[in-house]
């Protein structure tokens, strides 16, 4: 057997994929939708159900193997990537207590403070390696909220579970917390798990923070492994109701991003920018690296085996576009039409992209979206030029924090959906930073899980022999020296901006507009 499967769970959509890995080709490909709760009396709310999951993960896995025209018990494996942190507590049989809070769900924001201020007043290790600071979109702060807001539920807690981990027990047939494994990229990541210091960060720390907490490690205490490692194999009744075959093996899965470093060709010494409603920089970094603050987490082997997995992120990128679009009552697509012969800087604008806060490299959710220069002559295409501008210039902000680790970083990868569809983006990318952009060119969503299922079914002998066969060619967009060179400026003044309004640091504010009037004339 040749054939893989691997899904992708997004924001919206579960997306299956599959492979043919002999021919190194993609067979099928569907997506199917299910709803996300928001409440309009609060706005910080993004739940999700995990039997709308599942539901869509049947159809989408019935529709694909459909599609390809195959027997669905030719698929030799199958892995899965999700959102995370996307966490959903549940009782001793594994049956759901609330919906996720998806990644998107910013309701622990003050439960997320108050672990930060405790873990830096009291020098835990574990912040230092998740960048100094723990965010409002993670496992504990999401679990604390839950203990606090749900207390007619608290005795019924048997544990709780990164959606990634949620999704091989189900399929697996799991009933039992004891019985669960756990990925390394979803409790490295989000949970400050490390064998560096056993484990979990202290219990007294965590009871500490708050009393609800106490005992929560023991309710947490599974195997963790990462992939292409198997964790489990497909039970008979999730085998019927996908229409696979009982007993394939189901690797660790993993957050989507880090699998989508996979599908874009990523390999050690990378950093793939998976540029979509948000962006997650994934950098596939040396072993020995050190932490530094801002950044989302670095993690042994939560990309690949022997290398660690530095993680980064834009809280809003394709969401700010729209956002601009929608207020000038048009669509990115129209907008960008004529962006193309745009120069750097010519539109006098400069905008720091905070429309959903900060989340590298200061992580801040408090901070709003900032455009510097505008006159009565400007249009929402100049804005979202100038979005587009800064969206690269905090890029760079964030490779430089990166590098700060101590890795040196071979290649720029575009990943995600946006870069398939839109080249201007591409080359301000590579004329900010620099260096060449490399872009895949037929979309790597879900490819990532299929490298990883392909492994686990011993098709391939590792990762890097997969990604030959089965990640996509790239297209390259070099930098223009000249236009590099206007952007070496702009991006000075670029950061002077994000760090005074973002950090306090000193900025000769009466120096700002004519200097960006100034780029303004000299590019007409």
């Amino acid at each position: 057997m040749t054939y893989v499967a691997g899904a992708d769970f997004g924001t919206l959509s579960v997306r299956v994929t599959i492979m043919d890995t002999a021919r190194g080709v993609a067979v099928a490909s569907v997506a199917e939708g299910y709803p996300l709760h928001r409440d309009p009396a609060d706005p910080l709310v993004a739940r999700q159900s995990h039997a709308d999951h599942m539901d869509a993960l049947t159809r989408a896995m019935r529709g694909a193997i459909a599609k390809a025209g195959i027997d669905g018990h030719a698929i030799a494996a199958f892995a899965a990537d999700t959102t995370g942190s996307s966490v959903i507590v549940v009782d001793d049989r594994l049956q759901p207590l609330c919906d996720y809070y998806l990644w998107a769900d910013h309701s622990a924001h003050r439960e997320a403070a108050e672990i930060t201020a405790l873990a830096r007043a009291e020098g835990l290790e574990a912040l230092d390696w998740c960048g100094g600071t723990y965010s409002h979109e993670w496992g504990y702060a999401k679990l604390l909220h839950f203990l606090r807001h749900d207390p007619d539920k608290r005795g019924r807690v048997g544990t709780a579970i990164e959606h990634c981990d949620m999704l091989v027990a189900t399929l697996c047939g799991v009933r039992d917390p004891g019985q669960l494994r756990r990925s390394v990229c979803a409790m490295g990541h989000k949970w400050m798990w490390s064998p560096k210091w056993g484990g979990y960060p202290p219990q007294d720390f965590l009871t500490r923070v708050d009393p609800l907490l106490d005992g929560i490690n023991a309710k947490l205490d599974s195997p963790v492994g990462a992939a292409p490692d198997v964790a489990g194999h497909l039970c008979e009744e999730w085998a019927e109701k996908l229409g696979l075959r009982p007993g394939i093996p189901l690797p660790f899965g993993a957050f989507d991003a880090h699998w989508d470093a996979l599908g874009s060709g990523g390999r050690p010494g990378d950093v793939v920018n998976v540029v979509g409603t948000s962006t997650c920089f994934i950098a596939i970094a040396p072993a020995g690296i050190r932490p530094v603050p801002g950044i989302c987490g670095a993690v042994p082997g939560s990309v690949t085996p022997g290398t660690t997995g530095v993680e980064a992120g834009q809280s809003a990128t394709g969401d700010l576009f729209d956002a601009i679009a929608r207020r000038a009552g048009s669509d990115v697509a129209t907008l960008m039409q004529g962006l193309d012969v745009y120069r750097p800087g010519q539109t006098g604008l400069l905008r720091l992209t905070w429309d959903n806060g900060d989340r590298t490299v200061l992580v801040r959710s408090d901070l709003g979206g900032v455009t510097f220069g505008w006159d009565l002559g400007h249009t929402a295409a100049d804005e979202l030029h100038a979005a587009i501008e800064g969206m690269a210039m905090h890029t760079r902000l964030i490779h430089e924090r990166i590098a700060e680790t101590g890795m040196t970083i071979a290649h720029v990868i575009n990943g995600g959906g946006i870069p398939q569809k839109n080249d201007v983006l591409n080359q301000i990318y590579a004329d900010v930073l620099g260096k060449p952009v490399l872009v895949p060119q037929s979309s790597p969503t879900g490819v990532g899980a299929c490298i990883v299922a392909s492994v686990a079914a011993g098709l391939f002998a590792d990762i890097a022999s997969a990604q030959d066969r089965l990640a996509p060619a790239v297209r390259r967009f070099d930098p223009d020296p000249a236009r590099q060179a206007v952007y070496q400026e702009l991006y000075g003044l670029f950061r002077s901006l994000y760090m005074g309004f973002g950090k306090g640091e000193p900025l000769d504010l009466g120096a700002v507009l004519p200097r960006l009037r100034a780029f303004r004339l000299a590019q007409t």
